[in-house]
């Protein structure tokens, strides 16, 4: 049964969260939603802003997003809002993106539809980029915070008109990325990793929405299984996110790379 925050009791930290994570509802929600929303995510519900150090998910008429109470972040919400990304899927840009320049594949049948794995899928604008350009995306996340958050956006974006089709060739699968890598039935013919990077040491202040994602989000534990699992998996080209001068994930030598200015595409030809 749902739990309703009580101010004295202590809440465990929700699987990787560091802090502990409160749904708070507002009164306009009807109570069914929410509750199915805090059981799986086994999140105390409150229908007040609450007071103390909590990862908040505010679920209202706008959606889902993801804030800090009691830190400097207060103020700051996280959301899946694809409509931001309109400008950039626009033709003349999008064909100029990095990520689809790394996603082209070569000596395809232009009669069948693309096939793309997002395993690694965050909030999803990667995935929506490659829907953008044609792809089917199969998009799998395995932290459930950032599952719901990203299925509320797909939810929005699917009753926009400039949205919708695009967001039609985008589904979603919430659990493991590794599991859901073994159990594909089809030979993609691209698969995308961008597990989350590992904080520096040195950099200026990490932006907000990143403090915030790697509060709730881990650096892969085990990225050689990851890699191996999606090489097995035989899609004709696999692309690996990576920050710019970073190494290569789980120390495989990619076939190329295409590097931007904070970024690099690590792409892999797996099945010709």
């Amino acid at each position: 049964m749902t739990k309703e925050y009580d101010q004295h009791s202590q809440v465990a930290p929700h699987h990787s969260v560091r802090l502990p994570l409160v749904l708070w509802v507002d009164k306009d929600i009807p109570p069914v939603q929410a509750k199915q929303l805090a059981n799986r995510l086994q999140a105390p519900m409150v229908w007040n802003k609450p007071s103390g150090h909590f990862l908040v998910l505010r679920m209202d008429s706008n959606g889902l997003a993801l804030g800090l109470v009691g830190a400097e972040l207060s103020r700051y919400m996280l959301q899946t809002n694809f409509d931001r990304m309109l400008p950039r899927l626009k033709s003349g840009g999008l064909n100029r993106e990095l990520l689809i320049r790394a996603a082209r594949i070569r000596h395809r049948q232009k009669t069948q539809p693309l096939l793309a794995v997002d395993a690694t899928a965050g909030l999803g604008e990667d995935a929506l980029l490659l829907a953008a350009v044609g792809f089917e995306v199969q998009l799998c996340e395995h932290n459930p915070i950032i599952a719901a958050l990203l299925e509320d956006g797909l939810r929005r974006a699917k009753e926009q008109p400039e949205l919708a089709a695009i967001c039609g060739r985008m589904h979603l699968h919430a659990g493991n990325s590794i599991d859901f890598l073994q159990q594909l039935q089809i030979e993609p013919d691209l698969i995308l990793l961008d597990p989350m990077f590992p904080p520096r040491q040195k950099s200026a202040k990490v932006k907000k929405k990143l403090q915030l994602l790697q509060m709730v989000e881990q650096p892969c534990p085990n990225e050689e299984a990851l890699v191996q699992a999606a090489l097995a998996a035989r899609p004709r080209k696999l692309v690996i996110k990576r920050p710019r001068k970073g190494p290569p994930l789980a120390g495989i030598s990619p076939s190329y790379s295409l590097t931007g200015k904070a970024i690099r595409f690590d792409c892999m030809l797996v099945r010709r």
